[in-house]
């Protein structure tokens, strides 16, 4: 007998039979975050285990970068897939101006998913009641470099305001605000209660938020649109009943040319998540971030993110499209 005519046909056998079970067809997504040290990353790592769990279709890992510009730029040359950024730089972004001048960068909004009020807060006896009165007063526009900055700058500009700005890092600020070596500064509030640092100046020095006239909060809306105009409730600590204060969006955007479907599957993957974006970012919690998105986004949505809000029955305005 001729044991290898027996033996050969039933080794090619096995071996097609175990072609296709080796493939596995999956795409690579590089997920542009910020330091390794921030909130925001535990974010960004919490949303890709979540698109890694939704299906075999994706493997995500998260890359530290210097957040919104980096990303930005970073999603410009295809080195990521989404990142990180604020509404207002993504604005700029798109429209070409500002940081990024002549040099427009086609990335689109596929969701928000921390407003960020600024709250402009003075000591309480610092004799300023009103944004027109910090002219010429030392004051800190927020941290060097940041987001809450360069607006900050924009809205005393537009207002014809110029307080005698002192810069630094937060917690300089905060310094100088206990030293009284300043009157305030403007911070990003925690949805809408002061952050931790803001709480920490007003347990031992007594503060009061400034908010925004009628007439104010139409000129933001006419001629810095990449800002939103958000309510806030106000409280014992704030000084304040109601007031109204300017902001912006913490979101994900996407490189230019990232394939409709995927951005689908990705928003998908994040909206119907309640567990892991909770637990790595409690401010998330409770929040349903279409709405979210919706409600404050000053940017356009990525064609994927719009079938997916429309999908669960969403109306997206056209200003978003």
């Amino acid at each position: 007998m001729n044991v290898m005519k027996i033996l050969k046909p039933v080794v090619l056998a096995v071996s097609v039979a175990a072609v296709p079970m080796a493939v596995s067809a999956q795409e690579r997504l590089a997920f542009g975050a910020t330091n390794a040290q921030s909130a925001h990353y535990a974010y960004f790592a919490a949303i890709a285990k979540v698109v890694n769990q939704a299906g075999d279709n994706y493997q995500a890992s998260v890359v530290e970068t210097g957040a919104t510009v980096d990303n930005l730029k970073r999603m410009d040359r295809g080195q990521l897939d989404i990142g990180l950024i604020t509404t207002s730089a993504l604005y700029h972004a798109n429209a070409g101006i500002k940081t990024f001048d002549g040099a427009p960068i086609a990335s689109k909004l596929l969701w928000a998913y921390s407003l960020a009020p600024q709250n402009v807060v003075v000591r309480q006896d610092s004799g300023v009641s009103s944004l027109a009165e910090l002219d010429g007063v030392r004051f800190g526009p927020g941290q060097r470099g940041s987001s809450t900055e360069a607006t900050s700058i924009d809205v005393m500009k537009l207002f014809g305001f110029e307080p005698d700005w002192v810069r630094g890092s937060n917690g300089e600020l905060a310094g100088a605000i206990k030293d009284n070596r300043a009157a305030g500064f403007i911070k990003s509030a925690v949805g809408t209660s002061f952050d931790a640092l803001t709480t920490d100046i007003a347990t031992f020095t007594p503060v009061q938020v400034l908010g925004l006239s009628d007439e104010q909060t139409s000129k933001i809306r006419e001629d810095l649109p990449e800002l939103s105009i958000v309510d806030m409730p106000g409280g014992e600590m704030e000084n304040s009943g109601p007031y109204t204060t300017w902001g912006f969006m913490i979101g994900v955007s996407a490189r230019p040319d990232l394939p409709d479907d995927v951005a689908y599957d990705i928003v998908k993957a994040v909206m119907e998540d309640d567990i892991e974006q909770a637990t790595a970012f409690p401010n998330v919690k409770g929040q349903n971030l279409a709405e979210l998105t919706l409600q404050y986004a000053t940017s356009k949505l990525h064609p994927g993110a719009i079938r997916y809000f429309e999908e669960i029955g969403l109306t997206v305005p056209d200003a978003l499209k």
